[in-house]
């Protein structure tokens, strides 16, 4: 059985960094973890302490919080190991969501590590996660990219570096930037499925699927207002015209995929957008992969 991670004599929790996942719109996805961990931690380091102070009226925690983000991590993070070291529990909490995904903290983890400092996860909500379980798209094999640059120039060379990528991409992306971001992808990506997740587990939450070209339509135009609220956007894989397809185009699409795929994802990959038997596909990834090897 694991070791519990709280010290029962003192009932509090044992000393190191505590990186708890807080609910993206829910309150109700408050785990019972969470709320112990906010309560009984030394320290609660929050993105914005007036956003995690909702979250801690409506629970009954009273435990100190003090501002981390990107603004003061430099300045703050070394005082901050030290009481880590001398034996506090501090806990890291992002606005919504699991910090460090798109949010601030990595660096303080890594400052962690090296001084030998324990971290602990408190798991949770996640909108990249949450909408991907939604969206109809591959989710065998996806990569998150986080916000994508607010410059078009910027913006379109990021998604061309990706364009190829046998895998469903998910981003996140601000409503005042979503109608442009969305037409610079179509330049790019082509019309595959898209799926945009707004809102998620609150109140007005709400998805749109269709391809790219359908989206543009619905979100572009001088009549047409932002949508509100935190957004996830999501690209399914490049799909070939099965029908036409060649065995020179399956061989290029597992070349690509096994460049950070396994063969047996690649398989996987290659048989979602081929229509083809996983099992032949495997044969033929696996002698790509020994081709490429020696």
């Amino acid at each position: 059985m694991a070791a519990e991670k709280t010290d029962k004599r003192k009932n509090a929790l044992m000393p190191g960094l505590y990186i708890a996942a807080t609910p993206i719109g829910n309150l109700a996805d408050a785990s019972h973890r969470l709320i112990e961990t906010l309560k009984t931690a030394d320290l609660i380091l929050c993105e914005d302490t007036r956003v995690t102070a909702k979250l801690c009226q409506a629970f009954g925690v009273e435990t100190r919080r003090a501002p981390y983000h990107d603004h003061n991590a430099a300045q703050v993070r070394p005082d901050i190991v030290q009481k880590l070291v001398q034996g506090e529990s501090i806990c890291l909490v992002s606005d919504a969501g699991t910090p460090l995904i798109s949010d601030p903290g990595y660096k303080l983890v890594a400052a962690c590590r090296e001084a030998g400092v324990e971290v602990f996860t408190v798991p949770g909500p996640c909108a990249a996660i949450a909408a991907l379980s939604i969206a109809g798209l591959p989710s065998h094999d996806f990569y998150f990219a986080g916000f994508p640059p607010a410059k078009t120039g910027a913006r379109i060379s990021a998604f061309q570096k990706v364009a190829d990528w046998p895998t469903t991409l998910v981003y996140y992306e601000s409503p005042q930037r979503l109608a442009l971001c969305l037409s610079d992808m179509y330049a790019v990506f082509g019309d595959r499925k898209a799926c945009i997740a707004r809102e998620l587990t609150k109140r007005f939450e709400q998805t749109y699927t269709g391809t790219l070209a359908e989206l543009v339509d619905q979100f572009n135009g001088p009549d047409i207002a932002a949508p509100k609220g935190e957004i996830v956007l999501l690209i399914a894989p490049p799909e070939c015209e099965r029908a036409n397809v060649t065995p020179e185009e399956i061989d290029g699409f597992l070349e690509k995929a096994l460049e950070h795929m396994s063969v047996r994802d690649a398989a996987a990959a290659a048989s979602d957008t081929f229509n083809t038997p996983k099992r032949d596909l495997y044969t033929r990834a696996l002698a790509i992969k020994k081709t490429g090897k020696e």
